[in-house]
């Protein structure tokens, strides 16, 4: 079993040097994460070959040197490139990545660009990724995509592969359905359609999951159970895994001698202060300009703190291309320069501006020498700097500032928790941070260093490597009850090779898309032409067993020679057209319910009840797919509640919700028909849990298929009507 780890960059930078090429190891908190997860991987069984880092090499090749390229970088490396040219990678990454999904998942709408041509630049460097992955792929191979450059890879690989295991992580914010529909229509089903090409999809925050669960819902009306989205083929499951550090990397830097060197050569700079330390990269969801309005307002309230503590402001480059950035740097400069300005003197400079990268000993370093951390982003996934600083505070003192805009603050909620927009309480922090004793900084920095320690970056990497594990036993197990082309071509030897044969066939679902309305359902002239062909049989007992009406079902199927079964078993319609109830008075009960139902129609526009003999049905297709989901949910815990001194069955289907008189059902109905005849083949079809109760009561040697990928009582699964008409076409052949 092979790892191929996918992400926008590699793990290896290429650059241009005399003529030639260099190659030098990049930073960064994913390539850090990953690859101390890869290290801990080695000599384990899961990894008996090596794994595969898949991204680009951080600028465009030529032709002539893409075969030297990848040599070096799959020997040397365990990389494989993806050649992109530079104006696609441009469009790709400064455009619809930096300037559409970023702005707009971290809730800056008013800066997102809707540009038609970076969305299509965007579908065309994930493709050229799909086809990259593809040249080295093997069906055993587990893909772990990575954030939101590639969230249309997985459906890419899934139509190119579709038995690969495929997981899928967002590093970032997802956002609320309000915010994400305000993507075009076709760009925010595709990104939803493009992620659940996966089997798993992980994300930092039990909020973001349920944002994505909503979207899904709302724009693509796929429903959950736990997280996990029954489609068509196949079961995708969303689920929370907050990303961790490499604790024992920051803590053992820390204690380094380099480090303790850098502080030793620091210790003058800070003439007896109190540090604050801020360390970001240079973007606006970070919330440094508010940072820096807070220190200015601690500094107008607190004058009695003047020349005792500093602020040490490091700014990382990053995307100096955009013009947002460029924007943000001036005003950073701007709001430097004034406070230092207004409140600094000859003996003391407030705020220490540095605009630059820091490596890991120096900034180890910072960490342990500052008294706070001032972690405060407007917007963020997680916030690994925050996460940094508990591990090195190696003597368990010092203050975590830290927003409860960032994915981080779930985890760590011994910090001091603040609004980054509250400029006053942030600045109440930084005091309250200044004046906390140490015995209760030692208290909290306890508990969440030994959090961090447990949930550390191997640990959030292999539990989500083993959740995907489970969903790919998940899968083979479903898998394995797919009718094979074996047990197909077994099922139809045995059918040809009877003398007596009962065909129990559902009707919606299984013969039949569904439709938005009942009435809109009738079958066509394929299925009664089916039907007809089947029922002509003279070996063949045809029986459709139905939900529906058995007026609805005279109109589409009475001239057909095949017994009808109406209202999940209430009435039954022989060959000779005569319908007989098998319930004995039509129920009271209805007159009691059908306001409940009719109320909660009422409160669902598009929702409707539809009325039989023996049942009540109450569809919500037609409805608005969140709001239809939670209103289902609240008419069950009514139906329930009222129900519960009357002899009624209350069936949750697929969007309806249907109350019948208890003791009819189809496995009633199914144990009235097979004893019939001494039938020596007998095949049932059906969709959902209705159909349960019959593949219950049929003997072991029925062929009972479920219609779907769900669990099921049944002795195989298809996955469409479609596979169910060209199985029942076969039969007439």
């Amino acid at each position: 079993m092979r790892l191929l780890v996918v992400s926008n960059r590699l793990p290896v930078t290429v650059k241009r040097k005399s003529g030639g090429y260099e190659f030098q190891e990049s930073a960064g908190g994913l390539v850090s994460g990953l690859s101390a997860y890869l290290d801990s991987m080695r000599g384990t069984p899961f990894t008996r070959e090596e794994y595969v880092w898949v991204g680009w090499p951080g600028l465009a090749v030529g032709e002539e040197s893409r075969g030297m390229v990848k040599s070096r970088l799959q020997e040397d490396f365990q990389a494989h490139p993806v050649f992109i040219p530079e104006y696609t990678m441009d469009a790709f990454y400064l455009g619809f990545c930096n300037k559409t999904i970023w702005p707009l998942f971290h809730y800056f709408p008013s800066l997102v660009a809707y540009e038609e041509d970076q969305w299509r630049c965007y579908r065309e460097v994930n493709e050229r990724f799909a086809e990259a992955v593809m040249e080295i792929a093997r069906p055993d191979d587990i893909v772990w995509v990575q954030d939101y450059h590639l969230m249309l890879l997985p459906e890419l690989l899934r139509a190119r592969m579709p038995d690969l295991t495929i997981g899928f992580f967002l590093h970032i914010p997802f956002p609320s359905f309000e915010v994400f529909r305000l993507l075009p229509e076709e760009w925010r089903r595709g990104i939803l359609t493009g992620l659940l090409g996966a089997d798993l999809i992980g994300f930092h925050t039990h909020d973001y999951t349920q944002y994505f669960l909503r979207c899904v819902l709302r724009i693509l009306g796929h429903e959950h159970t736990m997280g996990s989205i029954e489609l068509e083929h196949r079961t995708v499951r969303a689920d929370t895994f907050p990303m961790g550090i490499d604790f024992r990397k920051y803590a053992e830097a820390a204690r380094s001698p380099e480090a303790e060197a850098e502080r030793e050569r620091l210790k003058p700079s800070l003439n007896g202060q109190r540090a604050i330390i801020s360390v970001d990269r240079l973007d606006y969801t970070k919330g440094i300009l508010n940072r820096l309005r807070a220190f200015e307002r601690f500094l107008e309230e607190n004058p009695d703190r003047h020349e005792q503590v500093m602020l040490v402001l490091i700014v990382v480059p990053s995307r100096i291309g955009v013009t947002d950035y460029r924007e943000m740097k001036r005003q950073i400069d701007e709001a430097v320069g004034n406070i230092n300005g207004r409140f600094g003197s000859i003996c003391w400079t407030p705020i220490h501006y540095l605009y630059k990268f820091e490596s890991l000993y120096p900034l180890a370093a910072l960490y342990s020498l500052s008294d706070i951390a001032l972690v405060t982003p407007l917007r963020d996934g997680m916030n690994l700097v925050a996460k940094e600083y508990i591990a090195c505070r190696t003597d368990r003192t010092g203050v975590l500032i830290l927003s409860e805009m960032a994915g981080a603050a779930k985890e760590l909620g011994e910090a001091i928790i603040i609004n980054p927009n509250d400029i006053g309480a942030t600045a109440n922090a930084i005091r309250d941070a200044l004046d906390m004793p140490g015995v209760e900084q030692e208290r909290r920095n306890n508990i969440m260093q030994e959090r961090l320690i447990r949930y550390d970056v191997v640990r959030w990497a292999e539990d989500f490597i083993q959740k995907l594990s489970v969903s790919i036993r998940e899968r083979e197990h479903l898998q394995a009850r797919l009718l094979s082309n074996s047990s197909r071509d077994r099922l139809l030897r045995d059918y040809r090779a009877a003398s007596e044969r009962l065909l129990l066939l559902d009707y919606d679902g299984t013969l039949v898309p569904f439709s938005p309305h009942p009435d809109q359902a009738s079958p066509g002239h394929e299925v009664r032409e089916l039907l007809d062909k089947l029922a002509a049989i003279p070996a063949n007992e045809v029986v459709i067993i139905s939900g529906r009406d058995r007026h609805t079902l005279e109109r589409w199927l009475g001239e057909l020679n095949i017994v009808i079964v109406a209202e999940h078993g209430a009435w039954i319609r022989e060959k000779s057209g005569e319908w007989h109830p098998t319930a004995p008075v039509i129920p009271d009960w209805k007159l009691r319910l059908h306001p409940l139902l009719a109320m909660y129609a009422d409160r669902l526009p598009g929702a409707f009840v539809e009325e039989k003999d023996y049942s009540l049905a109450w569809h919500y297709r037609m409805a608005d797919p969140e709001q239809g989901s939670v209103r289902a949910k609240e008419l069950m815990d009514e139906l329930v509640h009222f129900t519960a001194n009357i002899n009624v069955q209350i069936l949750p289907g697929n969007k309806v919700i249907e109350v019948r008189s208890a003791g009819i059902n189809k496995g009633a109905t199914g144990a009235t028909l097979v004893p019939r005849r001494t039938f020596d083949f007998i095949f049932a079809a059906g969709d959902d849990w209705t159909d349960e109760d019959l593949f219950r009561v049929l003997p072991e040697t029925a062929y009972s298929i479920k219609v779907g990928m769900g669990q099921s009582h049944a002795r195989f699964n298809l996955r469409t009507y479609r596979q169910v008409r060209e199985l029942v076409k076969d039969m007439t052949s």
